[in-house]
């Protein structure tokens, strides 16, 4: 039997009952679009989670937080040291296999102001350069801080793009790039020279919509057509809080901010983090165990610390996603057996219809084999068919959810998806068209021929 005949002859049945097709079409349609949709959603949470994951440090980071003193250990809780620069200069002795180890002390209630603008820092901190392995950061212009702003306890910080456009102003509102190095700006009242500033952080989804504001800026001779959203948290929470990033020498900020003290007037050499890099992935956990021994020594056994490694969020990501994944192909896998289900209908109805033609078929010569054949290429045809529509249906439904809710994990359609959703979408057809297929089979000439 031909194939192209036999698709030839499915297309003009589809197109003979074209109402009654397009309600069959309607479930597959849903179906593929919820699956390619879907898979869009995940594959843009998945890269989101991941940018902001290396944007934090990378997998390597390992980050000593502070935790209760355990339940034995209860009896010693007013004795926990907390984290210090003692600790600091212990691990950099004894933990060989630690490659980065960076303070950090945070300015607390922290307000920054220039005039009568203000602006709120996600973080200000007091630090020593290698914050800026650890954290990735990328000075774009002015320097860091060097040994002797360090030692002279300088009023000098280094600045986010963030902070930058709440007290300057925002380049894409000004039209020009504001570089403010040298400018004062005041820091819970106290005067800070601005020596250096952060490059600008952001996903490369939120970079392109931002070149292609540009141009189109450009094109227009500087009359934008849209509003522009700006910066904001649209390049995600990561990027965000590294553009509103504040930083001053370490020395700094423990005599101007935390050598008074509270209240009570006693001072609190106390560090607010202590962040951490391994040279070798392979030796986490021996390098971790190094740390804790060191640490033993210094807290005097008291355990007041934990370590949260980068690693278990990548374990947290893949399980996300993959529980994501699972309801979202569960869904769809659903609505496609829902509209093979109309397949079958529509085919057994278009089968009762067709019992003369078929009987005709047979007389003719044709086999039950080619009977067969026919009904299963005509549910693939129209199974098919729903698979484009609802590919078309995928791309409109992403479209509007990026503009409706626009976020940093834009949805990102893959040919990998759509490749699945057109192929179970096809087996979906197979198995409508199966049932209906040995009907038409079986039906014997003579009776078909006088079938009414």
């Amino acid at each position: 039997m031909n194939l192209f005949n036999a698709i030839l002859i499915g297309l003009k049945e589809v197109w003979a009952h074209k109402f009654r097709s397009l309600l069959t079409l309607f479930g597959v349609v849903l179906g593929v679009a919820s699956l390619v949709g879907m898979s869009a959603i995940i594959k843009g949470m998945e890269n989101g989670m991941r940018e902001s994951m290396i944007a934090m440090g990378g997998a390597d980071k390992v980050l000593l937080q502070r935790q209760a003193v355990p339940a034995y250990q209860e009896h010693l809780a007013d004795q926990a040291p907390g984290r210090t620069l003692v600790d600091v200069v212990a691990l950099k002795q004894g933990a060989p296999l630690l490659r980065v180890i960076s303070p950090e002390m945070a300015v607390p209630d922290v307000m920054v102001s220039r005039g009568d603008k203000r602006a709120s820092p996600e973080e200000c901190v007091g630090v020593w350069p290698e914050v800026l392995e650890v954290n990735l950061h990328t000075v774009e212009h002015g320097r860091f801080f060097n040994a002797l702003d360090e030692e002279k306890a300088h009023a000098v910080c280094v600045i986010g793009t963030g902070i930058r456009d709440s007290l300057f102003g925002d380049p894409d509102e000004v039209g020009r790039e504001i570089i403010p190095l040298g400018e004062t700006i005041q820091i819970n009242g106290q005067p800070f020279v601005i020596v250096g500033m952060f490059q600008h952080y952001a996903s490369e989804q939120d970079l392109k919509a931002r070149a292609l504001r540009r141009q189109a800026k450009a094109s227009t001779n500087g009359v934008e057509t849209k509003k522009s959203r700006g910066w904001g948290r649209k390049g995600g929470w990561a990027f965000w809080r590294k553009n509103n990033t504040l930083y001053i020498p370490l020395n700094t900020a423990w005599v101007r901010f935390r050598m008074a003290g509270d209240l009570d007037g006693i001072p609190d050499p106390r560090l607010s983090d202590i962040d951490l890099k391994v040279k070798s992935m392979e030796q986490m956990e021996l390098a971790l165990q190094q740390a804790k021994n060191v640490l033993l020594v210094t807290h005097r056994g008291i355990e007041d610390f934990t370590f949260q490694t980068q690693e278990s969020q990548v374990d947290n990501i893949n399980k996300q996603i993959k529980n994501a994944r699972l309801s979202g192909g569960i869904i769809a896998g659903i609505s496609l057996l829902v509209g093979g289900i109309g397949i079958m209908n529509i085919m057994l109805a278009s089968i009762n219809e067709r019992v003369r033609e078929i009987g005709t078929c047979k007389a003719l010569g044709a086999t039950g084999v080619d009977v067969f054949v026919q009904i299963i290429v005509e549910s693939v045809v129209l199974s098919l068919l729903g698979a484009i529509a609802g590919l078309a249906a995928s791309l409109l439904i992403v479209d509007l959810l990026s503009f409706i809710a626009p976020t940093g994990n834009t949805p990102i359609i893959t040919w990998e998806a759509q490749a699945i959703a057109v192929a179970f979408s096809g087996s979906v057809g197979v198995f409508a068209g199966f049932l209906p297929a040995i009907k038409a089979a079986r039906l014997e000439p003579i009776q078909a021929l006088r079938y009414e």
